[in-house]
């Protein structure tokens, strides 16, 4: 009986980050941004392509930093925030194209997904480029769906929501 896909969770770790993975997070952000700005058409627009090691470093005293290995290699990273109502508001969410279509965006989001739920969060909420196909179909695959939609970056951003409780306030997550 032949498997047509392969599981590769075995090859992939999944942890907190430290100041040591900051250069690291840095490369995985600027590459997987780099084709996400590509999708939008406007590189100029895209604010992780700004970001230094310096404020990677700041993130991870500030908020969840998580970064993905595949076969010891980095790979992926996500963060999330914790916003007033006890909602987690993810960014810089990404996954090296050579490492794509292994899991480690799925393996990313469940780390969160777990986390969130340990903490006795909310909801889980996001922005996305609305255009950009793959992301909005994979997001909806992890359970999340489009709650409302913006301009104020200058291009269609989807303001995407994973309900954990039945009861929530979205206002804080909104104005992100």
């Amino acid at each position: 009986m032949s498997r047509l896909h392969h599981h590769y969770d075995d090859l992939i770790e999944i942890r907190y980050a430290t100041p040591e993975d900051a250069e690291d997070i840095h490369e995985i952000t600027h590459d997987a941004f780099e084709i996400y700005a590509q999708s939008l058409g406007q590189p100029d627009k895209v604010a992780a392509l700004k970001e230094t090691p310096a404020d990677v470093v700041r993130d991870i005293s500030k908020k969840h930093v998580i970064i993905g290995t595949f076969v010891s290699k980095p790979a992926g990273s996500i963060r999330f925030d914790i916003l007033p109502g006890n909602i987690a508001y993810i960014s810089r969410f990404g996954v090296r194209p050579e490492f794509q279509k292994y899991g480690m965006g799925k393996a990313l989001i469940q780390f969160v997904h777990a986390r969130c739920r340990e903490l006795g969060l909310n909801a889980i909420v996001l922005h996305t480029g609305a255009k950009v196909f793959q992301l909005v179909r994979f997001y909806y695959g992890m359970g999340y769906y489009v709650h409302s939609t913006t301009t104020d970056r200058g291009y269609i951003r989807a303001f995407l929501v994973h309900e954990l409780q039945p009861e929530y306030d979205l206002s804080a997550a909104m104005k992100k």
